[in-house]
């Protein structure tokens, strides 16, 4: 039975490297599809990611989501607000990776933690541990440092983190899995993606039937390059702990950003270093804090356990234990994600290692 969970837990693994791998490595992806712009990309990364996840849910026979979440109404509107903000966090992206901002890209991804942080104070109230509170200010400070450095705040990178934790907000609401989430996000974009389309093909400006039949095979590709990684961390989210995924997912933003120096050689000037610097402390801090949460949590609750076992009656501690062992991180993990495109411990606003998998599998969708 152990060398089955143990099996399970490395299967999990290595899904959730391959998942954060493939959307740390999406920079080499998008610059293939020139000369499409940045909107045509988008457009058609829209249609085919629907086309793929609608044959994928065909397949397993999964849709009585999808006649549920047409008989409420609050809850389509909340799938229309998520699809109106990765819609957003999509094209910006692509558009910074074609236009020679890979660096500030990745960087969106690494504040975008702090940024959930920060919202979930603001917007939900939360209460935040001293670290968490340095975390935050470093942060801060790592965006003035920057916006002195660029001579004008990264907007790039700011659109990018925001997007995504305002899409991990609303996600939480909703509550889809990964593939019916994506699928239903998607089926709103159709429409207006698909006439987009045909607009730009009766202007002549629609590179997919002008550049060759490899042009339009990777066009097309977009749905895969799209849903491919989601797949893999939706794997991965049911059979490792939040707090690995949390780790995980760091392996992105790191990619994207050796991407942008080593590959792409973007500039890197000593006051950005010192701003991402300032951010990858903070990032410490808070991964730091998290993990040692965890532990204290995952010791009060083999306490209880072993009280419960030995017929003694819980303290008072024990509720303040469970309540002190949220994992702050940054991810949208339903509350969370999350990744992206987007969001697990060292990334959550506050998940336990209990919380349902199936809400970390939103997170996915959001990835770049």
């Amino acid at each position: 039975m152990a060398g089955s969970s143990r099996s399970e837990q490395r299967i999990g693994l290595l899904n959730g490297i391959a998942a954060y791998g493939m959307w740390g490595l999406v920079p080499l992806f998008w610059p293939l599809l020139k000369p499409a712009g940045a909107g045509e990309i988008l457009a058609h990364r829209m249609v085919w990611s629907l086309a793929f996840v609608a044959v994928a849910l065909i397949f397993v026979r999964r849709w009585a989501w999808a006649g549920e979440l047409l008989r409420r109404p609050r809850r389509l509107a909340l799938v229309a607000v998520a699809a109106g903000v990765i819609t957003v966090n999509w094209g910006v992206y692509i558009w910074a990776v074609n236009s020679g901002h890979v660096v500030e890209a990745s960087l969106g991804y690494f504040i975008n933690p702090l940024v959930t942080i920060a919202m979930g104070v603001l917007l939900l109230k939360e209460r935040l541990r001293p670290v968490q509170w340095a975390a935050v200010g470093t942060g801060f400070a790592a965006v003035l440092v920057l916006t002195i450095g660029y001579g004008q705040p990264p907007w790039i990178s700011l659109c990018l983190a925001f997007s995504f934790a305002t899409y991990g907000l609303v996600k939480k609401k909703v509550n889809l899995g990964g593939v019916e989430s994506l699928a239903a996000e998607t089926a709103i974009q159709f429409l207006p993606a698909l006439g987009y389309l045909l607009w730009l093909g009766s202007q002549g400006e629609s590179t997919f039937t002008t550049e060759g039949l490899g042009h339009s095979a990777l066009l097309a590709a977009t749905g895969i390059v799209t849903a491919i990684p989601l797949v893999c961390f939706g794997a991965s989210a049911i059979r490792v702990p939040l707090s690995t995924l949390g780790l995980l997912q760091y392996l992105a933003p790191v990619f994207q950003f050796l991407l942008g120096v080593l590959y792409f050689g973007e500039a890197m000037p000593p006051e950005r270093w010192a701003g991402f610097g300032l951010v990858w402390l903070a990032l410490t801090l808070l991964t730091w804090d998290a993990l040692r949460t965890a532990r204290r949590t995952a010791r009060a609750l083999r306490e209880q356990l072993d009280r419960a076992g030995a017929g003694v009656a819980p303290v008072k501690g024990d509720a303040a234990a469970r309540e002190q062992g949220v994992v702050a991180s940054g991810t949208p993990a339903p509350a969370s994600s999350v990744s992206p495109a987007g969001p697990a411990a060292p990334a959550a606003a506050h998940a336990s290692d209990t919380s349902d998998a199936s809400e970390q599998h939103d997170v996915g969708a959001a990835k770049p």
